[in-house]
């Protein structure tokens, strides 16, 4: 993956795609550590990461699984007004019970996936504010049943062969990656004031010194550490490395939403978790049971992929691929056409047009 364009004259190098990689697979692992397995010096690693960071293909954030809070998650499909598209996108990316926002069908759609704290939270949203706005014409939301593949867990399998298996082993830590599991947890986990405060501050950096970390609970390094070793053990938070997938030549992404006999669901979510292009599969509630996020080069990749492999799997019945046309919002960061601009500030929202 030699020379791909990120923004103006900063192109993507070999050694930079490691770096990503590297990163999937141990996502708070130093510098030093780094250069060691990648045969690196330390101060071109830094560099290089710091370079990814500033031009929008890279972040490292920390993401809190509302599952192991309890949490309920959706899936929301908008079909909106023309022109009203830009203007509802943003309004759903400000709010925190939000995670991430698309806009696809041609600019007559949002999707968005939701998390609720209670019910009364997810009614707020689903019941009452968007069927009140005139600019919403149908709204579809979709309870998510099962996770197969999404988040920290699958090292964004694209990129799988980068480095060498010596070289993952030497950067494997203690955090495992993602296995399928219940979305909600039987024993949810009640946060602290000072869990909440490390939650945040890990949102704005994954990769955050545990000085700063004990900074900004107002504790120790070494209490910051243990809580975090708690959090990450409940599964309460996970390490995620926010890509940019154009940026590594990827210009073709689509909701894949298939309808699948109900004995052959979980096969089918399985299978889904082994591809390369699919970086989230779930099984969701309503007449579509499966609901995928494909990332392919080019739409003919996505033609192939989609009709070959995909369809050809056991107890498919239907399938229908949605193009995204932008993403607004993922993972609580900010998209800006096809770059990562940062932690979910509503400063940094564009306007929509009037």
């Amino acid at each position: 993956m030699t020379g791909a364009s990120a923004s103006g004259s900063f192109e993507i190098q070999p050694d930079d795609v490691r770096i990503i990689r590297a990163l999937q697979v141990a996502p708070r692992a130093s510098f030093a550590s780094m250069a060691a397995a990648l045969g690196l010096t330390e101060s071109a690693v830094n560099r290089r990461y710091r370079r990814l960071c500033a031009e929008g293909v890279l972040r490292v954030v920390g993401v809190v699984n509302p599952g192991a809070l309890g949490q309920s998650r959706w899936l929301v499909r908008l079909r909106c007004r023309p022109g009203s598209v830009e203007a509802i996108a943003n309004a759903l990316a400000r709010r925190d019970d939000v995670n991430w926002v698309a806009v696809g069908a041609a600019g007559s759609e949002v999707t968005c996936a939701t998390q609720s704290r209670d019910r009364a939270q997810r009614e707020e949203l689903l019941g009452r504010r968007l069927p009140r706005t005139a600019a919403v014409l149908d709204i579809d939301a979709f309870a998510m049943l099962r996770q197969f593949m999404g988040g920290r867990g699958h090292y964004w399998a694209a990129l799988r062969g980068t480095l060498s298996p010596e070289q993952e082993a030497m950067l494997a830590g203690e955090e495992q990656p993602f296995t399928e599991s219940p979305v909600v947890a039987g024993d949810p986990v009640r946060l602290t004031p000072e869990d909440e405060r490390l939650l945040d501050a890990l949102a704005a950096d994954g990769r955050a010194g545990l000085v700063a970390l004990a900074a900004a609970t107002d504790s120790t390094p070494g209490r910051a550490s243990r809580r975090l070793r708690a959090l990450l053990r409940r599964r309460v938070v996970y390490f995620d490395v926010e890509i940019a997938p154009a940026a590594l030549g990827f210009h073709a992404r689509a909701n894949l939403w298939l309808r699948v006999h109900p004995s052959e669901v979980k096969n089918v979510g399985r299978a889904l978790a082994r591809e390369p292009e699919i970086a989230f599969a779930a099984a969701i509630s309503g007449p579509y049971n499966i609901h995928a996020v494909a990332h392919c080069r080019d739409f003919d990749e996505l033609f192939e992929f989609t009709s070959d492999r995909i369809g050809a799997l056991p107890g498919l019945q239907s399938m229908e691929v949605s193009p995204v046309l932008r993403h607004v919002k993922q993972a609580g960061t900010l998209v800006s056409g096809d770059r990562l601009v940062g932690a979910a500030d509503p400063r940094r929202l564009p306007s929509a047009p009037a």
